[in-house]
């Protein structure tokens, strides 16, 4: 909306707004100058952040796991202290019984509560092992994470540096390309935003350079160099469709 009200207080002319979006393409491309400069190292920032959060989440995963696996523990133990105290009681009950039929019913009862003492001890070996392979795993994971941090932690020094090194001057290309930006209509910055997406170095402005576009290098005919320089229309080359413009410094020469 800025840029429309600035372009509706000024009338520029059509010539002043292609020279316009000529000056913002070379902005952008030291922008993109810029950018290339840190390379992949964005893309690589995120990635460990992404793995170093996925690790720390099987972190957290396996410590509940163990935690788990702490608490059948502890309560298969009270079930074997319990089956013990329920054992002696038993015992102790088979000195007062009064008959064969009775003491034969305490005893499995007895047999029962050491049955219950034996799955339960066999339930205790299993969790033991089980803690065991996950603790294994714990540190297997955080020594990846650790090693994960340290190449994270170099990568974003290395960012955090080229981008301190050049803030002064994206500011100062940001603020130039804002004042371009002011002079070209909406529709035009709309177009000029979507070829530069589409173009694989992102120069959706070129100059005539030998008789030839300078982005695709085919032939542009002496007609159509014509319209070009006379700036009283937007000429797009018909090959690769980049918007066409008369080298202002090589006018001026």
């Amino acid at each position: 909306m800025a840029t429309q009200k600035k372009t509706a207080e000024v009338d520029y002319s059509m010539q002043e707004k292609i020279l316009a979006l000529y000056e913002l393409q070379k902005i952008d491309s030291k922008i993109d100058g810029i950018n290339k400069v840190k390379g992949e190292l964005p893309l690589e920032v995120q990635d460990l952040e992404d793995e170093v959060a996925g690790m720390k989440t099987r972190i957290d995963n396996i410590n509940a796991e163990i935690e788990e696996l702490n608490s059948l523990t502890k309560q298969r133990r009270r079930e074997v202290d319990q089956a013990k105290i329920q054992i002696a009681n038993y015992k102790e009950q088979q000195n007062n019984v009064r008959n064969n039929r009775e003491y034969d019913a305490i005893t499995k009862e007895i047999e029962y509560q050491e049955l219950e003492i034996e799955l339960a001890e066999k339930r205790l070996k299993e969790y033991s092992v089980a803690i065991k392979g996950k603790k294994a795993q714990l540190e297997e994971v955080n020594t990846l994470v650790a090693g994960r941090m340290a190449d994270l932690e170099a990568k974003r020094t290395e960012l955090e540096g080229i981008e301190a090194e050049t803030a002064p001057q994206v500011a100062q290309y940001e603020e130039d390309a804002q004042r371009a930006k002011e002079k070209i209509d909406e529709r035009l910055l709309v177009a000029y935003e979507r070829i530069r997406r589409n173009v694989r170095n992102g120069l959706a402005v070129v100059t005539v350079k030998r008789d030839a576009c300078g982005g695709c290098f085919n032939r542009i005919p002496p007609q159509r160099q014509v319209e070009i320089r006379q700036g009283k229309k937007i000429i797009i080359c018909e090959y690769c469709g980049r918007i066409l413009v008369d080298d202002p410094e090589q006018a001026e020469a």
